[in-house]
């Protein structure tokens, strides 16, 4: 029998807390990280959603004794702190790592490339800091990455390869990262509209994220969700832009489903990318029809984080059970008028629902996709 697996505890780092319950009331609430930024190097100013360098300080040193870290380490190290003073590491505890940039900003004015600007020296660091004894995983695949570190969790530990393990997940704004969806001229000039009717582009966004995943449920529901299903599928449509036909998402969806065991119509919730270009919120209507998940309640996050790249697959995963826990849908912030050519049920407004199984999907340059399928527990029973 193939072993099972759970995510059982959860934290998140962003602009709107530092913990899952102050993001929780935020989003509640309305408020939104988003916020007109000054330039940076030679970029214009821009919309997105950043953790004020005074506030992140003032946090980590709230916690950690020594400062020898990067911007991104500290987010990284503040999201996983909580979860390795609940949960044991043992010699057979695994870390797995998804960033899609890591340090990136190291390389800025540097002759030859720091060895900081590595992934696995990334990964390595956190390791070593907690005490992990195993060697570092590290998932670097666009922006499917949050979603695929939960899907890699999942299937090593279904393996023997891990008994147990941590995935965090984290990226920040850069200028290389700026710079490089303005290239695209994908930034959007003010909030964004996922799946509206005026949208024009993405918002960035940064953030940290970890997940405890597990084969052995806790003793109490109290959070306890099983990784029913995951899929990773390319479509290998072009560099930058989706399938029109949303192929590749189509597939994933299909096989996380499959894998599940589930029809469509189990799932009760869609925790969708929804990045407020053009192409991509009509590529996943498209797919999502395709899937017969036209009728689902859909929303993204982000209009209130932004896209937060390597962070965001995980970051909503863990929003979306929370909204499972306390029986509450979040609107998709900014969303007014479809805009898009498929039927969806779009959530315009925060919506009390009974949520047991959740649908999280993502979908990334290079024509890479990638579906999870989570369920909700009520008694530890598996």
């Amino acid at each position: 029998m193939k072993k099972q697996t759970f995510i059982t505890d959860y934290n998140c780092v962003t602009p709107l807390g530092f913990d899952t319950a102050s993001n929780w009331e935020n989003l509640i609430s309305g408020n939104s990280g988003i916020a007109p930024h000054p330039g940076m190097g030679n970029q214009g100013s821009f919309y997105a959603s950043i953790i004020p360098d005074e506030r992140l300080n003032e946090e980590f040193d709230t916690y950690f004794d020594h400062a020898d870290f990067t911007r991104l380490e500290k987010m990284l190290l503040l999201s996983l702190k909580p979860l390795v003073e609940r949960h044991r590491i043992t010699e057979h505890t695994g870390l797995i790592l998804s960033t899609t940039k890591g340090n990136i900003t190291l390389l800025k004015n540097q002759p030859q490339l720091p060895e900081g600007a590595y992934l696995s020296v990334l990964a390595q660091k956190i390791a070593d800091h907690f005490g992990f004894a195993t060697k570092p995983v590290v998932i670097s695949n666009a922006c499917v990455s949050g979603v695929m570190a939960v899907a890699v969790a999942k299937n090593m530990i279904a393996a023997g390869r891990f008994a147990d393990a941590f995935v965090i997940a984290g990226d920040e704004v850069s200028e290389f990262v700026l710079s490089g969806f303005n290239s695209f001229q994908a930034i959007a000039p003010e909030p964004c509209k996922p799946y509206d009717a005026s949208r024009n582009g993405i918002n960035l966004g940064e953030a940290a994220a970890a997940a405890y995943v597990t084969s052995s449920p806790p003793g109490t529901a109290q959070l306890c969700f099983k990784i029913l299903g995951d899929s990773s599928v390319n479509d290998a449509n072009h560099i930058s832009g989706p399938s029109r036909t949303g192929d590749g998402l189509y597939a994933s969806i299909t096989h996380a489903m499959k894998e599940a065991g589930i029809t469509p119509e189990a799932i009760d919730f869609i925790s969708a990318h929804g990045t407020a270009t053009l192409y991509n919120d009509e590529m996943e209507s498209i797919a999502f029809g395709r899937a017969g998940l036209q009728s689902t309640p859909l929303h993204s996050l982000k209009g209130f984080y932004g896209h937060c790249l390597g962070a965001s697959g995980l970051l909503e995963s863990i929003i979306a059970m929370e909204s499972a826990l306390r029986g509450t849908l979040i609107k998709s912030k900014n969303f007014q008028a479809n805009g898009v050519s498929g039927t969806l049920d779009i959530l315009r407004e925060n919506r009390p629902a009974g949520i047991t199984r959740i649908l999280k999907t993502a979908s990334g340059f290079g024509g890479c996709n990638a579906a999870l399928v989570l369920e909700k527990r009520s008694t530890p029973s598996v």
